[in-house]
């Protein structure tokens, strides 16, 4: 008996052949490309816009959703009152509150990609109040594919910390400092060791010993250290060997041990 193709497959399958049919008579890549649907702007566009002060990008997610993980630069607010989880849509007040009406500024949303409605409701409601407003609607999943990084948020590293025991803690100081104190279960791989260049330095011996889950690259990894800068630098080298669930924290090493510290000290506790 011949088997059907379900129809949201088969309208991936479509969209993906177009992409690559569109690349292939433009001389496009997976970077510069996009759906097709209108007011959308490709990865590229998107890494581009994230460094114009004119323009301000918002994750149209929950905000526990986007503390977990989210695209460095991103802005969230919570979600517009009175609305069911089902229809979920971000707060169009709150934006123009945290913005002061500013109408000069782009806006670009994103959400969970090609199936989530969530940026698109999100980009109604901000055209209808007069904003110049764009979507990428490729969303976050095509985000860790092609680019990698993302961020975590305090408020969502106790979360992470307790509920994810697959999770792997990066600690980049130095190997001192690390001996001295870290986050309990964190492995180490120092800033200083880490090259820009794929498999070679402290990365690669890292997925040799197992610092770094070769089994899945789909684990969840978070990088913390003394400094944004370093965890973001290592994050970054990381995801570029292949693992596409990477982010880093953007505190100080003590803002993250602090965070998770109560958790260990509450299961410690119920545990005698």
């Amino acid at each position: 008996m011949k088997r059907s193709i379900p129809a949201r497959t088969a309208s991936l399958l479509a969209l993906i052949c177009f992409a690559v049919f569109s690349g292939a008579q433009t001389s496009q890549t997976i970077y510069t490309t996009n759906l097709g649907q209108p007011d959308e702007i490709t990865t590229n566009e998107l890494i581009q816009a994230l460094g114009n002060p004119n323009t301000v990008v918002f994750d149209a997610r929950p905000p526990l959703e986007y503390a977990t993980s989210h695209i460095p630069g991103a802005l969230n607010v919570a979600q517009k009152p009175g609305v069911p989880f089902s229809e979920y849509v971000s707060d169009v007040a709150e934006i123009n509150r945290i913005l002061n009406g500013d109408h000069s500024k782009a806006l670009i949303v994103y959400c969970n990609g090609p199936f989530c409605g969530k940026s698109k409701r999100l980009s109604t409601e901000l055209s209808a109040a007069g904003w110049n407003v764009r979507r990428y609607q490729l969303g976050i999943p095509t985000w860790r594919a092609l680019v990698g990084l993302t961020q975590i948020e305090v408020s969502a590293m106790s979360l992470v910390y307790k509920q994810d025991k697959t999770a792997v803690w990066i600690d980049v100081r130095e190997p001192a400092d690390f001996t001295r104190k870290s986050i309990r279960g964190a492995v180490n791989i120092p800033r200083s060791l880490v090259t820009t260049v794929k498999d070679t330095g402290e990365l690669k011996k890292a997925k040799d010993d197992g610092r770094l889950p070769m089994n899945d690259h789909n684990t969840r990894v978070i990088v913390f250290a003394e400094n944004p800068a370093d965890a973001r630098y290592v994050a970054a080298a990381i995801a570029n060997e292949a693992f596409h669930n990477v982010m880093f924290f953007h505190g100080s090493f003590q803002e993250a041990r602090d965070a998770v510290r109560g958790v260990k000290k509450t299961e410690d506790e119920s545990n005698d």
